[in-house]
C-alpha cells in the first residue's frame, strides 16, 4: 500500500515538473526582443558622441550666418566684391556658411557700421570699409593708406596688398584692442571729387562746401584745398547736394555713378587724390564662434575675392567713366598734379609722425 501511494505521489510530481518545463519556453520567448534592445544599447550610446563630435565619427561643421554690411549698391566693384566673397564662402563650405549681405547702406553709413561693430552689438558680424574709416578709431597704420597721393598707380597698391605689410595693418585693429579684424583687401578706383557747379581746376574748390566723413585726413585734405569740410553721412549725401547743404563730394567713379550723384552734381574732376583703399572686417566676436575650419574657409574666399576685386576693378572703373562722358557729366583731366601734391604736403607730413619708416616703406613699394 505504501508503495503504491509513494509511486502515486512520484508520477504526480514528475507530472508537474513536466508541465513547468513545458510552460518555461513561452515565457523566455518574450526574453528575446528584450535581449536584442540590449544589443541595440551600445550601438545607441555609440551614436550619441558623434554628435558632439567623436574623434572616431567627425560630426558635421554647423550650419553659420553671418551678415555683411555693405554701403554701395550691389552692382559697384565693392558689391561684386562681396558676392564674390559670399558665394566663394557658401562653395568651400558645401552651404553651411551663408554671408548675408545688406547692401546700399540698409544698416547704417561706414561710421555707423563701425559703431555698432566695435560697440559689440553683435548685429553686424563683417563690413567692408574703407581703409581711412578707421581712422577714427584709433587706426594708426590704416591711416597711411588714405593719405593724398600715396600710391602713384593700381599695381604700387597691389604690391602692398600682396606684401608682408599687409597683414600686419589688417590685424591692428585687433592688436590694439578695438574687437575687429581685416580678412582682406581690395581697392575700388581712385577717388575724384565732384561738384555741383561746373569747375575747371584746383582753384576752383576754394570756398566750396565739400562733403567729408569726420576724417582727419580728408578734412586736412579738403581744407588744404582752401575748401570746407562738411560732415554729412553718405545716406544723407544725395539730399546734400541738391539742396545746397554742401557743394560738392569725394568718391571713386563707380560709386559717383551708382549712387545717381550726376543728377545733383554732374562736374567730376580726375584729381585721384588717394586709391580707394578697402578692407573687409571681422568682428573677433564672431571670428572666435566658429570652428578652424570655418575660420580657414573665410581666409581663402578672402584671397579669392580679393582676386577678383583686382580683375574688375580697373575695367569696371573705366567702362563707367566712358558712360559719364556720354551720359553729358562733365568730365576734367588733371594733367598735371604737382600743384595739387603741393597743396597737401603739409597734411602728409602732420599725419605721418611717428611712423616715418613705415610710411616709407609702403613708398618704396612704386614700381
Amino acid at each position: 500500500m505504501k508503495k503504491k501511494v509513494l509511486s502515486v505521489l512520484l508520477g504526480t510530481v514528475m507530472a508537474f515538473a513536466l508541465t513547468a518545463c513545458g510552460l518555461q519556453a513561452p515565457a523566455e520567448a518574450p526574453q528575446a526582443p528584450a535581449d536584442n534592445a540590449a544589443a541595440e544599447t551600445p550601438a545607441d550610446d555609440a551614436e550619441a558622441p558623434a554628435e558632439s563630435g567623436d574623434a572616431e565619427t567627425p560630426a558635421a561643421e554647423p550650419e553659420v550666418t553671418l551678415v555683411y554690411a555693405e554701403v554701395n549698391p550691389p552692382d559697384t566693384i565693392v558689391g561684386q566684391t562681396g558676392t564674390a566673397f559670399a558665394d566663394k564662402v557658401a562653395e568651400l563650405s558645401g552651404g553651411t556658411m551663408k554671408i548675408d549681405i545688406q547692401a546700399s547702406g540698409v544698416l547704417g553709413s561706414e561710421n555707423d557700421v563701425l559703431d555698432t561693430m566695435l560697440g559689440g552689438g553683435g548685429t553686424i558680424d563683417i563690413s567692408r570699409i574703407s581703409a581711412f574709416a578707421l581712422t577714427s578709431y584709433g587706426g594708426e597704420k590704416s591711416m597711411l593708406l588714405s593719405l593724398p597721393y600715396t600710391f602713384v598707380n593700381r599695381e604700387h597698391f597691389w604690391a602692398f596688398a600682396n606684401s608682408e605689410l599687409a597683414s600686419e595693418f589688417l590685424m591692428e585693429p585687433h592688436d590694439n584692442g578695438s574687437g575687429v579684424r581685416g580678412l582682406f583687401y581690395g581697392e575700388e578706383g581712385f577717388r575724384h571729387f565732384f561738384t555741383t557747379e561746373s569747375i575747371s581746376g584746383m582753384e576752383d574748390l576754394s570756398g566750396m562746401k565739400l562733403r567729408v566723413s569726420n576724417d582727419p585726413v580728408m578734412n586736412g585734405l579738403v581744407e588744404s584745398l582752401g575748401a570746407s569740410p562738411t560732415v554729412v553721412s553718405f545716406g544723407e549725401l544725395y539730399s546734400a547736394l541738391q539742396t545746397g547743404v554742401v557743394d560738392g563730394a569725394e568718391q571713386p567713379i563707380a560709386n559717383y555713378k551708382s549712387n545717381a550723384f550726376p543728377e545733383v552734381a554732374p562736374n567730376l574732376i580726375l584729381d585721384g587724390h588717394t586709391l580707394g583703399a578697402i578692407q573687409v572686417i571681422i568682428t573677433d566676436s564672431a571670428w572666435d564662434s566658429l570652428t578652424e575650419e570655418q575660420q580657414n574657409i573665410l581666409v581663402e574666399a578672402g584671397k579669392y575675392a580679393s582676386d577678383f576685386n583686382r580683375e574688375i576693378s580697373e575695367d569696371a572703373e573705366n567702362e563707367v567713366l566712358e558712360q559719364l562722358k556720354a551720359d553729358g557729366v562733365n568730365v576734367v583731366e588733371v594733367t598735371d598734379i604737382t600743384p595739387w601734391q603741393e597743396a597737401v604736403k603739409g597734411v602728409i607730413d602732420e599725419n605721418i609722425k611717428g611712423q616715418e619708416d613705415l610710411y616709407q616703406q609702403i613708398l618704396d613699394l612704386a614700381k
